[in-house]
């Protein structure tokens, strides 16, 4: 194709096509493409988009829309053959086959009459795989235009399909026939936090323990519609009661997890920190958000945005060392970490370059382990090979990097909030360095954020069954 069709679109009079003329189109199915037109056209048939579903159908997997194939017949009768001026009279169409994710259709139009008294024309359609075998055949028949008409082709908007749910639906994959953990929940008291451990529940990941007023709790329960039948539920007078209990219950061992519910920050973790009765061990504790961010080819750890206000060097080498293990029991095998700043070069005015700096020394000698340390390294050096590259950053980490380590709270913080609110990131939040694992959610968390969150907290609870520590 020349430059100027590329840049151009044109018809074909009815005068310039004769009866054996043809066109051709060549397009391959994509799961982004059944995901649009099912937007598009509001067609949510689970033989499309549900896989689980669609292995139970008699195709065995998910299957495009069989109109999606009438689309490209329409796309060549509108954009090239006849083109713009073209009127749709009528089509008759007869679906053979499935069109599969993969599948690529070749669509032939092929002129078969004309019509001089009213300009119309029938056009063969046809429609094969890449096998060769007919998907789609049939008959359209359109008045084809009289003058020649030639114009710009228009650029387009970019689509970017954010499939939400399919991608909390992986995070849950990450525990798939694990069985469920006991986990404390302490306050659960607002839609919220209720909700969040009810649909983990219901999604298989744990056993709740509900520990708070319990008046309060059934009338959540009640108004939002939620089934508490078989659910344990500790009454206590208040919140603090409720982050007391919570914990001594995690110490005892008789739960595997805790669940922050609608209490504050700072009520549950100076229980946790306690030192007579609370969860220490001998690591550091930090917090780590996972974000699994539509235009990032693979979730990313954030370390620390919710405990260590100003860790110190000594804070940062238990906080990365927490963020790797957390990464390797997700199956990332050797995660690249990046210790962000906000220049990509040691600079002695900075504090966090001078540390990252260190704390990429300390990796060589082994004082850090598991994973490939770069720093200091600029948020975009960090997650953009192209940016990396223009700024002659030659590093196994800047571009992929699976661990992000920020300088301090707030700027980890700001970043997460950030990915959740502007970049539409799916968010999970857990805390380390514990006995138990801790669900860490804002109190305007949703439930999936909180069902996600409890996934990474089984997984880990499995782990540390089997004698690993994080």
């Amino acid at each position: 194709m020349t430059t100027e069709a590329r840049d151009f679109i044109q018809n074909r009079t009815f005068d310039e096509i004769a009866v054996g003329d043809s066109a051709h189109l060549v397009r391959t199915l994509r799961p982004e493409d059944i995901h649009l037109f099912a937007v598009m056209s509001g067609d949510v048939n689970p033989t499309h988009v549900d896989p689980e579903f669609a292995r139970s159908s008699q195709f065995r997997e998910v299957v495009g829309h069989s109109m999606w194939g009438s689309v490209l017949i329409s796309s060549i009768l509108g954009t090239e053959f006849p083109g713009p001026g073209t009127v749709y009279v009528g089509q008759t169409l007869k679906f053979w086959r499935p069109i599969t994710i993969g599948d690529t259709l070749t669509v032939t139009i092929t002129c078969t009459q004309r019509f001089e008294h009213n300009h119309h024309l029938l056009l063969d359609c046809q429609c094969v795989n890449q096998d060769g075998l007919k998907v789609i055949d049939g008959t359209a028949e359109v008045m084809a235009p009289t003058q020649k008409i030639k114009r710009l082709r228009m650029a387009m908007p970019g689509i970017t399909i954010s499939d939400r749910q399919q991608r909390y639906l992986h995070v849950l994959e990450l525990t798939k026939g694990m069985e469920p953990i006991p986990m404390a929940v302490a306050h659960p008291c607002d839609t919220e936090s209720l909700r969040g451990p009810m649909q983990a529940r219901d999604a298989g990941l744990i056993i709740p323990v509900l520990v708070g007023p319990e008046s309060k709790i059934r009338e959540v329960a009640e108004r939002e519609g939620l089934d508490l039948r078989g659910v344990r539920i500790i009454d206590v007078a208040h919140s603090h009661a409720s982050a007391e209990t919570a914990v001594r219950l995690a110490r005892s061992g008789e739960v595997e997890a805790l669940m922050k519910g609608s209490l504050h920050t700072d009520e549950l973790m100076s229980e946790v920190v306690a030192k007579e009765t609370g969860l220490r061990t001998a690591r550091r504790i930090s917090h780590v958000f996972m974000a699994d961010v539509p235009t990032y080819p693979h979730p990313l750890l954030i370390t620390d945005a919710a405990i260590n206000i100003a860790p110190s060097l000594e804070d940062k080498v238990h906080i990365i060392q927490n963020a790797i293990e957390l990464a390797i029991m997700m199956g990332v095998p050797e995660p690249k970490v990046a210790i962000l700043s906000a220049v990509e070069t040691v600079n002695v005015k900075i504090r966090s370059t001078l540390d990252a700096a260190a704390l990429c020394k300390m990796a060589d000698r082994g004082q850090i382990k598991g994973g490939i340390l770069d720093g200091p390294l600029a948020f975009d050096n960090a997650i953009s090979l192209v940016a990396a590259k223009t700024k002659g950053i030659r590093s196994a980490v800047a571009g992929q990097a699976d661990i992000l380590v920020v300088p301090d709270l707030e700027s980890g913080n700001m970043l997460a909030k950030q990915l959740e609110y502007l970049a539409d990131a799916l968010m999970a939040g857990v805390v380390l360095g514990t006995r138990v694992p801790i669900v860490l959610t804002s109190r305007a968390d949703t439930a999936e954020t909180r069902t996600a969150s409890c996934a990474i907290a089984q997984l880990m609870a499995h782990k540390r069954r089997q004698g690993v520590r994080v």
